[in-house]
């Protein structure tokens, strides 16, 4: 159920005004230390942030997909790191359990989910297993009431910090019907975790190898019946497409304004750069093209709410608010000149943490595919 108008009115002046007046004052700071600051993570769980899209009845905010979208261009409008993270725990981390889970699943761990007692993270990605998502390796054998996992991740978010993963391993034969789901707490015997991954960008948001060895995990946490693994795994990308959309128009949005401001007070041949055509058509394909994203991402955002499937429109929101982004990057650059090279203006930062959105929660090309599959399907 949505929020009435004026509360969720309220919520989003809290949350710009937090993004604009704490959160971005420190972002250079984020990006030396590649860590985003232990009060931070305090208050955005004071504030809710772990919650935004847990029910109420388990702590939550419970917000629909249309207001999660709306909160999460606000949070785009910051480093991305910020936003990563809660980010699994209100996605990922936490829709399989939300989507599939049994009521005592539900009950033991959302509230301390949305509480931000425990961070969740989504573990599928593997050495030799990404886009193609159904060919995972990690095996998990029955031994009584625990199942025995065995396997490797990869560039798993927020591993270093979580308490539970959502661990996708096969249980079967070949393919997507022989992975399974399983809630896996970080403290079992056989669970380690590698170092983080030095990255080209979004400093502070950490991904890191996940490592089990004969992992006993009990056959009560199976997430759904076994098999329906990769089921789960795919409504759970749907929604974390569209907030992915979501935070690339919040943070188009943000790269416009500096474009904006940048070229109203960079003064050449006597003039504001501003007034130059050429600088003018840039900023307008940059406001159309986030314009157009955040359409896209709306309405897939109230189809969803509607009940509607959206496996297509989230996979189209995603591929063009991820490639938008990344033009919109570029062209902030150019605008900013040598200036938008030096990390003292931040643009350069954005240039590289947007490149990310291109690859995760399906690469652009995996998006393709999706959104051909489903039209011929649709036609046919």
């Amino acid at each position: 159920m949505a929020l009435d108008s004026e509360t969720f009115d309220a919520l989003i002046t809290t949350i710009r005004r937090y993004v604009t007046e704490r959160l971005r004052p420190l972002e250079a700071q984020v990006e030396a230390d590649d860590s985003v600051p232990d009060a931070v993570i305090a208050e955005m769980r004071a504030m809710g942030l772990f919650g935004l899209s847990i029910d109420p009845e388990y702590g939550g905010i419970g917000l629909t997909m249309e207001e999660e979208c709306r909160v999460a261009m606000e949070l785009g409008r910051t480093t991305p790191a910020f936003r990563s993270a809660f980010g699994t725990n209100v996605g990922i981390g936490s829709q399989g359990l939300v989507m599939a889970g049994t009521p005592a699943q539900k009950a033991e761990w959302l509230p301390r989910i949305a509480s931000g007692e425990i961070v969740t993270s989504f573990a599928l990605t593997e050495p030799d297993v990404g886009s193609d998502s159904g060919a995972v390796k990690t095996r998990a054998v029955r031994d009584g009431d625990v199942y025995r996992l065995t396997g490797t991740k990869r560039f798993i978010t927020n591993a270093d910090r979580a308490s539970l993963f959502t661990v996708m391993a096969r249980t079967g034969g070949e393919g997507a019907r022989g992975v399974s789901a399983f809630l896996m707490p970080a403290d079992l015997p056989g669970v380690s975790i590698g170092e983080p991954e030095r990255k080209m960008g979004q400093k502070g948001a950490k991904v890191a190898d996940v490592v089990l060895d004969d992992v006993p995990v009990p056959a009560a946490n199976m997430l759904g019946a076994e098999g329906e693994g990769f089921k789960v795994a795919m409504r759970v990308l749907d929604r974390g497409r569209l907030h992915i959309a979501a935070v690339c128009v919040g943070v188009a949005g943000r790269l416009i304004a500096d474009c904006v401001a940048y070229a109203g007070g960079r003064v050449q041949f006597g003039q504001p750069i501003s007034a130059f055509q050429l600088i003018q058509a840039m900023i307008a394909d940059s406001k159309t093209e986030a314009m157009a994203a955040q359409a896209l991402m709306l309405d897939a955002a109230r189809r969803k709410d509607a009940g509607d499937p959206i496996t297509l429109e989230a996979a189209a929101a995603k591929y063009f608010a991820s490639e938008m982004v990344g033009r919109v990057a570029d062209r902030a650059v150019q605008i900013f000149g040598g200036a938008g090279y030096i990390a003292d203006y931040g643009i350069e930062r954005l240039y590289r943490d947007v490149r990310l959105f291109r690859i995760y929660e399906g690469t652009s090309q995996i998006q393709q595919l999706i959104i051909a599959r489903e039209t011929i399907k649709q036609g046919g």
